[in-house]
């Protein structure tokens, strides 16, 4: 069974840090690209970073540019996001997601694997 399980939120000031982890298993992503998400209540689920299998490329929404960071460790089959900077609008559920490293990696659609999400306060 293929899971991909996120850590790592919780409740921050604003102008704090957090750390987020996404473990996969149940199969090699090596060769996937994964992405962050994230979707706050009454909001669509957007895009965040991606990062494709070997770390040559990334991309990051406008409003994260500069503050978060996107990682991989194909290793132990984990993807991270640091977040730093954090302000209320950031408040979200977070997900990471895996697709085939083809298309857009800034659409939600193409992303075949999805973790639960894990909640992400920052309080002003």
């Amino acid at each position: 069974q293929v899971q991909l399980v996120e850590s790592g939120g919780g409740l921050v000031q604003a102008g704090g840090s957090l750390r987020l982890s996404c473990a996969a298993s149940g199969r090699s992503f090596s060769w996937y690209t994964k992405g962050w998400f994230r979707q706050a209540p009454g909001k669509e689920r957007e895009f965040v970073a991606a990062i494709d299998w070997n770390g040559g490329s990334i991309a990051y929404a406008d409003s994260v540019k500069g503050r978060f960071t996107i990682s991989r460790d194909n290793a132990k089959n984990s993807v991270y996001l640091q977040m730093n900077s954090l302000n209320p609008e950031d408040t979200a559920v977070y997900y990471c997601a895996a697709r085939a490293p083809t298309g857009s990696a800034a659409t939600v659609a193409g992303y075949d694997y999805w973790g639960q999400g894990t909640q992400v306060t920052v309080s002003s």
